[in-house]
């Protein structure tokens, strides 16, 4: 295959920054919903405070969810500028959609589903590589359970822990660590999907010989994806912090402490095995979880219903935007 013009591939990286920032415009509200809706940080100072620990989360963990994402997902020889442009396309047309609906769905998933889409329509079912496909499915279920799981236990224990403190000196303490919990759960933000965009741009310069015959993930490619995505976040995203930090439950800050805490362990676990989860439905169904450890109908389940039909639907709609986008470069390029 001949090299992509330089021109065009920097345009075409350039788009996957642009879908960076959006994921850090969109998925802001992960990180910053609970910290802001208790009142711990006030949301200017709170943004500032999700995009550093999103920047640095490069510091500490590998680039298992990259490597999925650039070889798990759809094989890497069928990988051509159409099929990445429309992967993207899908993944930032449905980001754009929810994002103006308030609506937190997964961009993580929206970009797989984008791969899955622009493959099949090139190739049909022999692109899919069904083992990561079928891994990062599963986790659209497994990991918002966990989170569930986590925070419920997180809450019971705390709560059991601190049954002899007043409530103004729990609210203080937690007040105190909620800093330490949103820290860690920006970190798992930054560190599982930065890494998604980190995985379709170098599977694109590898698929265009740029990397030679082993396929990884350059420095600068990192440092840029992580820049993309911090930026994003600096901008915040209130539609959807609103949504995630007071309509599923009203929190105070143990909750929003248990939350966060619960959504970074799940983040944490994914990230080390390459699991390209996403942070939306993790933080949800944490936030679930702590609503329901204080009483089943603090949830307005009606809400998170809406969430999840959101979520049940973005892998296909990310698909279906990225195959008819496929279909129309391939028809007038």
């Amino acid at each position: 295959m001949e090299p992509l013009a330089l021109p065009l591939l920097i345009s075409l990286v350039g788009i996957a920054l642009l879908f960076d920032f959006l994921n850090g415009l969109h998925d802001a509200a992960n990180s910053i919903a609970t910290i802001v809706s208790t009142r711990v940080l006030r949301p200017q100072y709170a943004v500032f405070w999700a995009a550093f620990f999103n920047f640095i989360a490069f510091l500490f963990f590998g680039l298992n969810v990259a490597t999925t994402l650039g070889k798990g997902i759809i094989d890497p020889s069928i990988v051509t500028p159409h099929v990445v442009f429309a992967a993207l396309m899908g993944a930032i047309v449905w980001n754009v959609v929810t994002w103006l609906a308030g609506i937190p769905s997964s961009s993580s998933h929206a970009l797989v589903g984008g791969l899955v889409g622009a493959g099949l329509a090139k190739t049909g079912f022999s692109s899919v590589v069904w083992s990561g496909l079928i891994k990062t499915a599963s986790a659209i279920f497994l990991s918002p359970a966990l989170g569930f799981f986590l925070a419920l236990m997180l809450v019971l224990a705390v709560s059991w822990t601190f049954v002899k403190r007043t409530p103004f000196a729990v609210d203080k303490t937690f007040r105190h660590l909620q800093f330490v919990s949103a820290s860690l759960y920006s970190l798992g933000h930054g560190g599982n999907d930065a890494q998604k965009t980190m995985g379709i741009i170098a599977v694109l310069l590898y698929s265009q010989g740029y990397l030679g015959s082993e396929f990884y993930v350059p420095f600068w490619v990192v440092i840029a994806c992580q820049t993309a995505m911090a930026f994003g976040t600096l901008l915040g995203g209130w539609r959807i912090v609103h949504t995630m930090g007071s309509k599923i439950t009203r929190l105070n800050p143990m909750q929003g402490f248990c939350a966060e805490t619960g959504g970074a362990i799940t983040l944490f676990i994914a990230t080390h095995f390459g699991i390209p989860v996403s942070t939306t439905h993790t933080i949800t169904g944490a936030i679930v979880g702590v609503g329901a450890a204080r009483r089943v109908s603090a949830v307005r389940w009606g809400i998170a219903g809406n969430i999840v039909i959101a979520w049940i639907i973005t892998m296909p709609a990310g698909a279906a935007i990225a195959a008819c986008s496929y279909w129309l470069v391939d028809l007038f390029v």
